[in-house]
This record gives C-alpha cells, structure tokens and sequence, in this order.
C-alpha cells in the first residue's frame, strides 16, 4: 500500500472469505467510503486517487468489518454504519433506491428506475449501481434483470449468486407475501 502526501487519508481493512473477500475504506470520522469486492487492490487506488486521498492500514478492528462479517456468515441483515458514497446527485438517488431493497427481495432495473420515478431509466440505473461504492452495504446485488436473469456484478455473477442464495430463504418468504418481490428461483446466469 502506497501512502501518498494526499489531502484526506482513508484506512484500508479486509474482510476475507472465501467467495466474497472484501477490502474496505474509512475516512478519519470511521465512515465507509469504499466496499472492494474480491478485495482487488487495483479499483481501490484508482478510487482514492480519484478523490484525492490517500490509503494507510487499518490498525483497529472496525465496526465495517465486524458487520460485513456477521452479514457473510449470515448473523446479520441490516447495518449500522456511517456512510459516505461518494458519487452525482443522480447516483445517491438510485443508491437510496437500493438501500430500500429490504433483505431477502430483489428488484429489477426497471422497478428501480420506477422507484425513481422514470421507468425508461433503466439503463441509467444500471450504470449508477455499477458506480456503487459500497456494494453490499448499499445492496446493488438485490437488483436482476427484468426477466429474473442474474446481469453484471462488480464482484462477478459467481459472489452475486452467493449474496443471493445467502438471502434466499427470506426472498422466498417475500416472494409469497409481496407482489414487488421477485423470486431469485427464476434468475438466469
């Protein structure tokens, strides 16, 4: 990890796992500004490059790592963390869209864009969740193809999948009691 004479410094943490390891950035008031799926290095320094900061190693154990834990062993469903997505006006409007996806439900690109309020926005949707920061926090996996088909991660299909079947027994209970919910057993790869 290269530290740099940067204007804002932000701490670097891992989570590891065997299908979805994450690496994680925290600005100095502990807020999540960065979720790397498949704990890549590379996005990460782009990313912070981008936004002028520079990356140390976390010393502490935080509260981000403890909760991605819990939430990838399957202890944990909602989180308690700070945030700060960095991104357009338009992007925090589709991400809030996201984060009311509740656990166990899906929706697709076009019930985003619906949310949002222009159902032909979906593409823009589209590009502002691959955009997403915070991908499993800000829950941009529990979005699929209108026709139930599992569409680009940044992670990969194989961790969407994963993130999915880990929700899947409370999708199946959404899919019964709520006309929005779509059941994940018709999605595609």
């Amino acid at each position: 990890m290269q530290i740099s004479d940067r204007h804002e410094t932000w701490r670097v943490d891992r989570v590891p796992h065997p299908v979805v390891p994450l690496l994680l950035a925290l600005d100095r008031n502990d807020a999540l500004v960065y979720v790397g799926l498949q704990a890549r290095t590379a996005p990460l320094h782009a990313f912070a490059e981008q936004h002028d900061a520079r990356l140390v190693p976390e010393t502490r154990i935080t509260p981000a790592r403890i909760q991605l834990r819990e939430y990838l062993r399957g202890s944990r469903k909602t989180f308690d963390l700070r945030l700060r997505p960095i991104g357009t006006p338009f992007q925090h409007r589709a991400w809030a869209a996201l984060q009311s996806i509740p656990y166990g439900q899906t929706r697709s690109y076009v019930q985003q864009a619906t949310d949002l309020g222009n159902p032909k926005a979906s593409r823009a949707v589209g590009r502002a969740n691959a955009q997403n920061p915070l991908p499993i926090v800000i829950p941009c996996h529990r979005v699929i193809g209108h026709s139930g088909a599992l569409t680009g991660f940044a992670g990969g299909l194989k961790a969407k999948r994963w993130l999915l079947d880990l929700e899947a027994p409370q999708r199946l209970l959404w899919a019964f009691g709520t006309a929005k919910a779509t059941p994940f057993a018709n999605a595609t790869l």
